[in-house]
């Protein structure tokens, strides 16, 4: 029977984590919160894994006090290490096991609407804001903690789609909702399921796998098509229309807000496919 602790109640990886194992009797799952200091009374020494999601997540970077941003480093990457090194100091050379949800972000803001841009093993982070650097300092704080009986896993999975998910999947399923017509954009992007990432971690956890993961759908996203099967849903029938086209490629050129949004709708952004990668 394999402990796993989740760190980060009522979030919406670890609550759909938490219920999908419920399928498997030879696993209990517990949530915490780890907000405030009561946290550091829990006993983590009973626990196999801790499967750490707690962190803010992505804002609009542009209304982002400096106040604001020290809280991201506070909580993605102090939090994260603080939690990983309690946990290690229970366990007492006992094996265990620490997975970190980190982020795609990590590589900056890369992708891009004319060209296919592909994140390789060997391709090196470059956090384009604070939201991304704090991920990645949390990965930096994580490594010294690993160890022959502390294995550490670090995952940075692309954009987490499913039931009630939120980010920017919510906002493709806003414009299914709204629009009578969509680009026939031919992008390409990696993406996650949220049941697909349940199936990662379990197998993380049964494999004690370490080092960093890059896990996603068999099939790479196009977002003029997943936009169409979100309003297929729905009960709606949007069309695609490859003369809307051209405008994709102006807003993109469009500084600030409009062209950050164009990027992240219909650029180009995958992790390759192929050993080193899940």
């Amino acid at each position: 029977m394999k402990k796993i602790l989740i760190t980060g109640e009522n979030s919406y990886i670890g609550t759909s984590f938490q219920q999908w194992m419920s399928q498997f009797s030879d696993y209990t799952v517990d949530t915490i919160s780890v907000r405030g200091e009561e946290w550091k009374n829990e006993d983590f020494s009973k626990y196999d894994v801790i499967f750490h999601v707690a962190g803010i997540a992505h804002a609009d970077v542009g209304k982002v006090s400096k106040e604001q941003q020290a809280n991201y480093y506070k909580v993605n990457r102090d939090l994260t290490v603080d939690v990983a090194s309690k946990f290690k100091q229970e366990r007492q050379d006992k094996k265990s096991q620490f997975i970190f949800m980190s982020s795609i972000i990590v590589y900056g803001d890369i992708s891009n609407v004319r060209k296919k841009v592909v994140i390789t093993p060997e391709t090196i982070p470059n956090p384009a804001n604070f939201y991304g650097d704090s991920k990645l300092q949390a990965e930096k704080g994580l490594a010294p903690l690993a160890s022959e009986d502390f294995t550490m896993t670090i995952v940075r999975p692309p954009m987490i789609y499913g039931p009630n998910s939120k980010g920017n999947y919510q906002v493709l399923e806003k414009l299914a909702d709204k629009l009578p017509v969509f680009p026939n954009y031919k992008n390409e992007r990696s993406v996650l399921h949220v049941e697909k990432l349940c199936e990662f971690i379990k197998s993380y956890i049964d494999q004690e796998s370490s080092g960093i993961k890059f896990p996603q759908n068999d099939e790479y996203m196009r977002t003029s098509l997943m936009v169409q099967e979100i309003a297929k849903k729905k009960g709606k029938n949007i069309k695609l229309f490859s003369f809307l086209n051209w405008g994709i490629i102006l807003l993109s050129f469009i500084p600030g807000k409009v062209g950050e949004l164009t990027k992240k709708a219909f650029g180009n952004l995958v992790y390759t496919k192929g050993e080193g990668n899940e």
